[in-house]
């Protein structure tokens, strides 16, 4: 990795950083590498990074669309409000385009297509006997039905590490998460068994494994595992458009589904599925269901009136 402009010292500490919070990870050092080439290209005879730079590199292009663009540049927003907290350049952030509200609507599974989709799961072949197919066939079940039944985040899950999973007493320490939400999430006791047996299982596999779903001995797995192996299992299933992220959306319809009746306990409740969703707070809650029309007609006729009174009116920024 070579840089140009971003002293190679300085780069080291600020990518420690990034990997102390696993925030964007390879993205982030790769959309710095970018700018950095860019910089080089376009400035030949810069000795450093200046705010012309930054302002130009992250102007929204004809080609981009908000979110796009914001995705594209804060790795650099974020290098530059490391470098001006620690003194070390006199940068502004650059101007940064409003979010757009999503237009998507998640999936909503049915009942038929969950059990379909786990059927796929616990149905998937070992082809060979390496560690490789063995692990692929004892992972998938477990995985996705963690993610089912906990309404954890995807990378959350692939981000744990053994020490992370405490299977005695069922609780899951997400250290790996969005920013810095450090949280604690409690496993369903059928869950917590099934995680038991398949860290004995993959234990034969992998006895010094670090990430308790192991790629091999020494790495986790990565997001485009997961993409991929959801959409190869879900073409069994379906051919409407569904992702492995829409089971978080499906854990939190199904938990607020379930409270008819309780009353004022409703509102204790949703508040412990903010908190256990790894939600900052609440208001973060009232962004997440939004994308939801099922989700939000269910919490309106639960609430009704009283619902602003709870979550103070809200922009568009992204929950999750």
């Amino acid at each position: 990795m070579q840089f140009s402009l971003i002293p190679e010292e300085l780069f080291e500490t600020y990518s420690k950083r990034l990997a102390s919070v696993d925030r964007w990870g390879n993205q982030a050092i790769a959309n710095l590498l970018c700018f950095d080439s860019w910089c080089r290209k376009t400035y030949p005879d810069a000795t450093g990074i200046t705010q012309e730079m930054v302002d130009a590199w992250c102007a929204k292009r004809p080609t981009e669309k908000n979110n796009s663009c914001r995705s594209r540049i804060y790795p650099v927003v974020e290098f530059v409000r490391y470098l001006r907290e620690r003194g070390i350049a006199e940068l502004s952030d650059p101007e940064i385009p409003r979010r757009e509200p999503s237009t998507y609507v998640p999936h909503a599974f049915t009942e038929s297509e969950l059990r379909a989709f786990f059927g796929a799961c616990d149905s998937w072949p070992v082809t060979n006997n390496t560690a490789r197919s063995k692990n692929l066939a004892l992972t998938l079940p477990v995985f996705f039905r963690l993610l089912y039944s906990s309404g954890i985040r995807t990378t959350e899950a692939r981000l744990l590490r053994r020490e992370d999973v405490d299977l005695e007493s069922g609780v899951l320490d997400i250290k790996r998460s969005k920013g810095h939400c450090q949280h604690f999430v409690a496993m369903h006791d059928s869950m917590t068994g099934l995680m038991r047996r398949y860290d004995e299982s993959i234990r034969l596999l992998y006895p010094t494994r670090v990430h308790f779903f192991p790629r091999n001995s020494t790495e986790g797995r990565t997001a485009a595992w997961v993409s991929k192996a959801f959409r190869r299992l879900w073409r069994q299933v379906s051919d409407e458009r569904a992702t492995a992220y829409e089971l978080r959306h499906n854990y939190a319809i199904e938990n607020i589904d379930g409270w008819v009746g309780t009353g004022f306990d409703f509102f204790d409740r949703l508040t412990y599925l903010s908190r256990s969703m790894g939600h900052s707070d609440v208001e973060t809650t009232r962004r997440y269901y939004a994308l939801v029309p099922a989700l939000a007609d269910l919490i309106e006729d639960r609430c009704g009136d009283d619902l602003d009174d709870i979550f103070p009116e809200v922009g568009h920024e992204e929950a999750e």
